[in-house]
């Protein structure tokens, strides 16, 4: 599998216990009060980043205006609001500009649960773009990606791929959680369809060691492809 188009991607834990409730109720209860507690965590890693360009422009990953509508907010835009003024109050030599409406996603994707590693990478394939308009404030700038669960990196890839085509000189990536594969919850066989790819079967057990999220979802992909 070809690297990815990003410079990084860091998460704060991996999808399980409190952390994914806390996500479960920010996404889907309309808690929106507890964006600001899970960005003070993110900030920590985010900060943490070697040679973290000193101005970033921080990007959310957007929804379709459909699903938008539907749901009436995007949680990756909540977050990377509350993450923009966390990171300020922490490093204030920062330069930071909040741009939620530089990326647009401009097809109603599937849902990503229940598909395959490269059904996930085929739904989202230039499904995000920058408009014309914004192609100058975009060229030349470092963007930080910000969303609230990475698992395979399907989309964090086509983002970043749409942002580097637009111009952008960098790209990091920000998530809350991160997906850790869980084996012995996964089901697979030659035909790729059966696959299961549930959220909470990326969900480690409480007894799994967290691994680095580079070698996580690099064994996963191996792991994946080997089995096809």
């Amino acid at each position: 599998m070809a690297q990815p188009p990003f410079t990084l991607a860091v998460g704060y834990g991996v999808y399980r216990n409190e952390l994914r409730d806390l996500i479960r109720l920010l996404k889907y209860s309309r808690l929106h009060a507890i964006a600001p507690r899970l960005s003070r965590l993110l900030a920590s890693r985010v900060l943490a980043i070697p040679n973290l360009p000193p101005a970033l422009l921080v990007v959310p990953v957007p929804l379709h205006r459909s699903r938008h509508r539907r749901r009436g907010f995007n949680q990756a835009e909540l977050l990377a609001r509350a993450l923009t003024r966390s990171m300020r109050r922490q490093r204030p030599r920062l330069s930071l500009q909040l741009a939620p409406q530089l990326l647009e996603r401009g097809r109603a994707t599937a849902s990503q649960a229940g598909l395959t590693p490269r059904e996930r990478r085929a739904n989202v394939r230039g499904a995000f773009f920058v408009s014309v308009r914004h192609q100058a404030a975009v060229a030349g700038r470092h963007i930080l990606l910000v969303d609230d669960i990475y698992t395979t990196g399907a989309t964090a890839r086509a983002c970043s791929q749409a942002l580097l085509d637009a111009g952008a000189a960098s790209v990091h990536v920000a998530t809350v959680a991160r997906a850790q594969l869980n084996l012995t919850s996964v089901d697979y066989d030659d035909s790729d369809a059966q696959y299961l790819l549930q959220e909470e079967e990326f969900a480690a057990t409480d007894s799994a060691p967290e691994l680095p999220m580079h070698e996580d979802i690099a064994f996963w992909e191996t792991h994946t492809t080997h089995h096809r």
